[in-house]
């Protein structure tokens, strides 16, 4: 198995030397490749000659299919620049993916506070129940069935939710690594996490129910 690893960055300089030393144990063993949505800080120097560098317009969607796009493996695991990959994950996705067509990783917050120990629990139930995994727990499928789907759907927000529901409509079930990634719990902390669990209840029901996604969009804050 050729694995590629898709990170989409913008402005990420902070985030950039953990998730570099969590990559660590792939390196000589997968392809990395960051999608750079147009940094204005010093995102693009840091980025090592190990890995290589993709230019793409912003919008996390469109970062992640330059960078499938450009890769080579035959499977694609598309990381957020704040979660970091247990050192298993190799073994943990070639386990996945000899019997599966497409998987993630069980999450974790980097967090002792009880508020989030519930959100990645209900995060957990979520792919179990429902089959639907979000980007911060590092979704990885096959190389043709990334294609055949068209990619991530080009939205300014939700396209890992539709992607998961297209996935869905095809009849492939997400399965789950044993191992967890560990995701930082920053998007939470400004409002606090069972308001902004609430709140992203509240969009999704929006997105579902066929509201605008740019007001939808507007509604939902980038937090570096």
């Amino acid at each position: 198995m050729k694995l590629s690893v898709i990170i989409p960055v913008y402005n990420e300089e902070k985030a950039l030397p953990a998730l570099l030393d969590s990559l660590g144990p792939l390196e000589g063993r997968a392809e990395v490749l960051f999608a750079d949505g147009g940094s204005t800080d010093r995102t693009a120097e840091l980025i090592p000659p190990s890995c290589r560098l993709i230019r793409s317009e912003k919008g996390r969607a469109r970062q992640m299919n330059a960078g499938a796009a450009a890769s080579t493996g035959d499977v694609l695991l598309f990381l957020h620049a704040d979660s970091f990959l247990p050192p298993d994950a190799l073994a943990e996705i070639e386990h996945v993916m000899a019997a599966h067509r497409a998987g993630c990783f069980g999450i974790a917050f980097r967090s002792r506070d009880i508020r989030m120990k519930c959100c990645q629990t209900l995060s957990n139930l979520r792919v179990r129940v429902w089959d639907v995994a979000f980007g911060d727990q590092g979704i990885f499928l096959r190389r043709e069935l990334f294609f055949e789907l068209g990619g991530f759907p080009e939205l300014p927000l939700m396209e890992d939710y539709q992607f998961s529901l297209d996935l869905r409509a095809r009849g492939v079930r997400f399965a789950m690594t044993r191992s967890r990634i560990v995701t930082s719990p920053r998007r939470f902390l400004q409002a606090g996490p069972l308001h902004v669990m609430a709140r992203m209840w509240r969009l999704r029901a929006m997105y579902r129910k066929g509201a605008d996604v740019n007001a939808i969009a507007a509604l939902y804050k980038d937090i570096r």
